[in-house]
């Protein structure tokens, strides 16, 4: 048969309105498809009845995996191919992550394909595009409540829009990251708009209660995800006389996994956006995505069972496709959602408490729970790959490890405290600015927002003119990311980072902003720093020079790659970290000060010649002096 008369013979999807090739038709390829189906079919078949016993539900759900599986275009299907083949890809020393809003960036999505030499130019292969799907205006939280999962945001561009960047973005070797939110819909999705009709069929996809004694019920096992903006985890709809659950917003519902018919179509809009180009999926909130009578609604170990066979769902249709799960818990409790060596679940997760604790030593200069927190993650195994960041689109939460920190004689409350004053200026010292976000006034507690630039003083210098200062700013900036580089996983950054932008204000002036302080860091991206970059006398310039060059070293040393051994060194002085990398041959020892006066790391790796890869200098492991917010890389010779 020609293409042609395959042409005239293809039927249009009802869903996507594309034309496809009827199921019975056999097209080049398909035998890869009926292979991996063949390779995890029992498996997937045995998780999904566990969970549903629903026999007609699975044979539709393989059904539409074929379907995609066939709609997927044939470079998609060819670097499936390539990355099957080699498995450890996202592994490497060259991955670089960084976090932007379309909008913020460069208005739409046609402007960040425009930006794609600039991301090149940070050295940046992995681009985060934070929520871009459909949300109503003035009840988005940020993208997250998403009212139709195949529609862009009309002022962002469309879906042909983000095939396009997908397109582009693969040419460069740059991969694409975006949300992909599980637990809830907004309350303007389809479903909840004829769930709120009371159509039976839709209402049976969320939490409805027609009395109040179930949600009391849930209330007293299930804590509050933002107690003062949001209290409770259930609204009352007056016009239906029913409660529905909502673990974040009144406006985001909670989607029922209890039934088939939510896993299968959550699973059918997870493959939609993965055809379109999207490299890596962002699960949000994946924690919450089980609900269960006199439990936390955390957690629970159908949570697993669905997050499995998400991973082998996209091992059968786009197994180029990477699962990043949003888990913010300490690094030993969210080991679980890697599943095992035998049954992987998610390939890679935020490294959440060790960006907190990193920020804990800023304002103690005590790196004590820091090197404690590293020696935890160092310790669990090679293959589970962390992303670390200094800043993301989100708040810090303090969620330190206050048991030892009590064993120190160091409170809870009045430590957050601390750190919610140190960070807005007011106490030890600080030059940092920014401001609380979910203030409890009750409980002390508080979560802060700033850019990294502005934490590490940069604002303060540059609204004072106080050059020394700016210097000192710099220089603990750069300090950080050389320190954040030598994690072990993948370093991210967040947009404005790499020229070191400053708090935006301005949201207190949109009335659809005002009460959400995060807007602070979730600035327009300053494109005029962007045109000193070259200009080493510049603050932009220092960093986004000084970060090149940190990149340059990771990328070209080996001792970088995610799985390499690492450890960390006593140094005997409370504010310096030292960290150690070793991979096929290779030794890296990092050292980092984090206080404002000149230290000495009193270590003895006297086992060989060392060189500084900043300097090129020559220098002894041995009782390093290190300046003021200064850090060196010694690689052994």
């Amino acid at each position: 048969m020609s293409k042609k008369e395959k042409k005239n013979l293809m039927a249009e999807d009802k869903k996507t309105g594309k034309k496809v090739l009827p199921v019975e038709e056999t097209v080049s390829g398909d035998e890869i498809f009926q292979e991996r189906l063949k390779k995890h079919h029992d498996e997937l078949r045995w998780l999904y009845m566990e969970l549903y016993q629903n026999d007609s539900m699975f044979a539709e759900l393989c059904n539409e995996l074929r379907r995609f599986y066939l709609e997927r275009n044939e470079e998609l299907k060819a670097a499936d191919c390539k990355r099957e083949k080699e498995r450890e890809w996202y592994k490497r020393n060259d991955m670089m992550g960084m976090m932007l809003y379309i909008d913020n960036f460069a208005g739409n999505m046609k402007g960040v394909e425009q930006k794609l030499d600039y991301i090149d130019q940070c050295n940046v292969n992995y681009i985060h595009l934070m929520p871009f799907l459909d949300t109503p205006k003035g009840r988005s939280d940020g993208g997250y409540a998403v009212s139709d999962f195949r529609k862009v945001q009309e002022e962002l561009g469309s879906m042909e829009d983000l095939e396009r960047l997908t397109a582009a973005c693969h040419k460069k070797g740059i991969n694409i990251c975006m949300d992909f939110v599980m637990n809830h819909t907004s309350e303007d999705h389809e479903w909840a708009k004829r769930a709120r009709q009371g159509e039976g069929e839709y209402m049976s996809r969320y939490f409805f209660f027609d009395n109040d004694r179930e949600p009391a019920l849930y209330e007293k096992t299930v804590p509050q995800v933002f107690p003062t903006t949001a209290p409770g985890n259930f609204t009352w709809l007056p016009e239906m006389g029913y409660f529905v659950m909502t673990t974040f917003y009144p406006y985001q519902w909670d989607l029922n996994y209890r039934n088939p018919r939510v896993f299968n179509e959550m699973m059918y809009n997870f493959l939609y956006l993965a055809n379109r180009g999207i490299d890596i999926i962002r699960i949000d909130a994946v924690p919450y995505i089980w609900k269960e009578l006199n439990t936390p609604c955390r957690n629970l170990p159908q949570v697993h069972t669905i997050v499995r066979m998400m991973r082998i769902i996209s091992e059968i249709v786009c197994p180029g496709v990477l699962l990043l799960g949003e888990v913010v818990m300490e690094p030993e409790k969210v080991v679980p959602y890697f599943g095992t060596l035998e049954k992987p679940e998610c390939h890679m997760l935020y490294n959440v408490t060790t960006m907190a604790t990193t920020w804990h030593t800023v304002a103690t200069r005590d790196v004590k729970l820091l090197k404690r927190q590293l020696d935890i993650v160092n310790s669990l195994p090679k293959d589970y790959v962390f992303l670390n960041y200094l800043r993301c689109h989100d708040d810090i939460g303090w969620g330190l490890d206050f048991g030892t920190l009590m064993t120190e004689g160091i409170g809870e409350r009045s430590h957050k405290q601390y750190l919610n004053n140190y960070f807005q200026g007011y106490a030890g010292e600080s030059k940092s600015r920014g401001e609380l976000y979910n203030y409890d006034p009750v409980t002390g507690d508080a979560r802060f927002c700033g850019t990294t630039a502005s934490m590490c003083g940069v604002e303060k210098a540059g609204f004072e003119q106080n050059g020394q200062e700016m210097e000192q700013a710099v220089k603990m900036d750069l300090m950080l990311h050389a320190y954040m580089f030598m994690q072990s996983g993948i370093p991210v950054l967040y947009s404005g980072d790499e020229v070191g932008q400053v708090n935006d204000y301005t949201y207190k002036d949109n009335p659809d902003k005002a009460a959400d302080s995060r807007y602070i860091h979730r600035g327009k991206m300053n494109w005029d720093l962007v045109k000193d970059i070259d200009d080493t006398t510049t603050v932009s310039g220092k960093i986004f020079q000084g970060l090149k060059q940190l990149e340059t070293i990771r990328k070209a040393e080996k001792a970088f790659v995610s799985n390499a051994d690492t450890w960390t060194i006593d140094t005997w002085d409370p504010s310096v970290l030292c960290i150690g990398r070793y991979y096929d041959g290779d030794k890296i020892i990092g050292l980092f000060n984090f206080s404002e006066f000149d230290k000495t790391a009193w270590i003895n790796e006297d086992d060989g010649d060392y060189v500084e890869l900043i300097s090129g200098e020559e220098m002894k492991p041995v009782g390093v002096n290190i300046p003021a917010y200064g850090f060196y890389y010694l690689k052994k010779k």
